[in-house]
């Protein structure tokens, strides 16, 4: 695990926030969000992050989690980065076609290049988020959507599927 200590170091949660915007809950709130998922998977073998199994119907891997979470984290920061320039549409979304599009979109890529975007657009999404001058419903929606809620909706089946894979050892 000694391996993944500098991903798992907690940063300045008030570097360059706005006033006010968002508030210290939140931002604890998705750190230890995002920590607590990315802890679980870089506690497993290379080999165990691409076997298939974390979902069936369609197959997923661990890699294919952290290519869909990577993916909200980008589409989140690019709408925030719209909400600042006042240019933001409020729109419908079709959450499983969209969903299907990302995953098309990562499919076939190596897990070098899916973690190390997840780990880029966070932290592009949260120097948009910090940025804002003010919250808003559609930027706390954003952040939402790809940010603690979305590590919540899967937290307890990754904790399964990394101790299924682990006992496997």
């Amino acid at each position: 695990m000694a391996r993944f200590e500098a991903f798992m170091t907690p940063a300045e949660p008030a570097a360059g926030v706005a006033s006010g915007q968002p508030s210290a809950a939140e931002i604890e709130a998705e750190r230890r969000g995002w920590y607590e998922l990315t802890s679980l998977v870089h506690s497993l073998e290379p080999e165990e992050i691409v076997e298939p199994g974390y979902y069936t119907d369609p197959d997923w891997s661990i890699k294919d989690l952290v290519a869909h979470v990577g993916t909200w984290l980008a589409e989140a920061g690019v709408q925030l980065l719209r909400i600042a320039a006042g240019t933001y549409v409020q729109h419908d979304i079709d959450v499983d076609a969209r969903n299907a599009e990302l995953r098309a979109a990562m499919g076939d890529q190596p897990w070098s290049v899916i973690h190390s975007q997840a780990e880029a657009s966070r932290s592009r999404m949260l120097q948009a988020w910090y940025a804002l001058p003010e919250r808003t419903p559609e930027a706390a929606w954003w952040v939402a959507k790809a940010g603690p809620e979305h590590y919540g909706e899967h937290v307890d089946r990754l904790r399964e599927w990394v101790a299924a894979l682990k006992a496997r050892r």
